[in-house]
C-alpha cells in the first residue's frame, strides 16, 4: 500500500488563527496526516470542502457567516463521504446533540490530549465514531430523557437570555449583567432563534410569548 492511499487528508475550521496554527503544527507532526487547507468560517468551510474534498473535516461550532451547525448539516447533504469531527469549548447539551445530529461522527473539547485528538481522526476517518466522555454522557440523557430532544426545550441559561432580549437589551448588556462575553450570548441567541424557528430576535420573543415560555 502506497503512503498516499493511507494518508488522511484534514481541513481545519476555526476563526481564531492561533488556534488554526496550533492544530496544523501538531496534525503535521504525524506521517498519515496531511493538512490540506484552513477555513475561518462556516461559508469558507463549504467552498474549500467541496474544493479540497478532505477526508476528515475539524471543526469548531462557533464561526461567523455561518456556524458550525448549519455548515455541518450542509457538508452531510452534499459531500456525505466526508467525515467530521467537532473540536469545540461548547460542551452545552444543546451544542452536543445539534451537532450530533446535523452528522458529526466525533466531538471533543479543546484541551483535549493531542493522542485523543489523533485517534479520534484516525477512528473516524476508518468509518468510526470518536465521542468525548462528556459527550457520551449527555447523549445518553437526552436518551433517558427524549423531552429534552424537544426543539422547543430551551435551556436555563438560554431562558435567561431570551428574557433580556425581551426586554430590550443588546447583547454587551446581556454579556454585563450574567457576566460572560458578548460571543457566548450571540451563541445563545443563535441557538434560542433555531431552536423556536424564529429568523430573528423580534420573532423569537414573539413566539416564545405565544408558547407561553415567557410573559411581557
Amino acid at each position: 500500500m502506497t503512503d498516499a492511499a493511507i494518508t488522511i487528508r484534514i481541513l481545519i475550521a476555526d476563526d481564531h488563527p492561533i488556534v488554526r496554527d496550533g492544530l496544523s503544527a501538531v496534525l503535521s507532526t504525524q506521517p498519515d496526516f496531511e493538512v490540506v487547507g484552513e477555513a475561518t468560517n462556516g461559508e469558507e468551510l463549504l467552498t474549500k470542502a467541496q474544493a479540497l474534498n478532505p477526508t476528515i473535516i475539524l471543526t469548531d461550532l462557533e464561526m461567523p457567516i455561518i456556524d458550525g451547525v448549519e455548515a455541518i448539516k450542509r457538508l452531510h447533504d452534499t459531500l456525505p463521504a466526508v467525515r467530521i469531527i467537532v473540536l469545540t469549548a461548547f460542551n452545552t447539551d444543546d451544542k452536543i446533540v445539534s451537532s450530533i445530529r446535523a452528522g458529526a461522527q466525533g466531538y471533543l473539547l479543546k484541551g483535549a490530549p493531542r493522542a485523543e485528538i489523533f485517534n479520534a481522526i484516525r477512528t473516524v476517518a476508518a468509518g468510526g465514531s470518536l465521542l468525548s466522555p462528556v459527550v457520551v454522557s449527555t447523549l445518553l440523557e437526552h436518551v433517558r430523557d427524549p423531552q429534552a430532544d424537544a426543539p422547543d426545550t430551551l435551556t436555563e441559561r438560554e431562558m435567561e437570555v431570551l428574557r433580556l432580549i425581551a426586554q430590550g437589551l443588546a447583547n454587551k448588556e446581556i454579556a454585563a449583567q450574567l457576566n460572560v462575553t458578548e460571543r457566548t450570548v450571540k451563541a445563545h441567541a443563535s441557538a434560542i432563534m433555531g431552536k423556536l424557528g424564529a429568523g430573528n430576535r423580534t420573532e423569537a420573543v414573539r413566539m416564545a410569548v405565544q408558547r407561553g415560555l415567557i410573559e411581557l
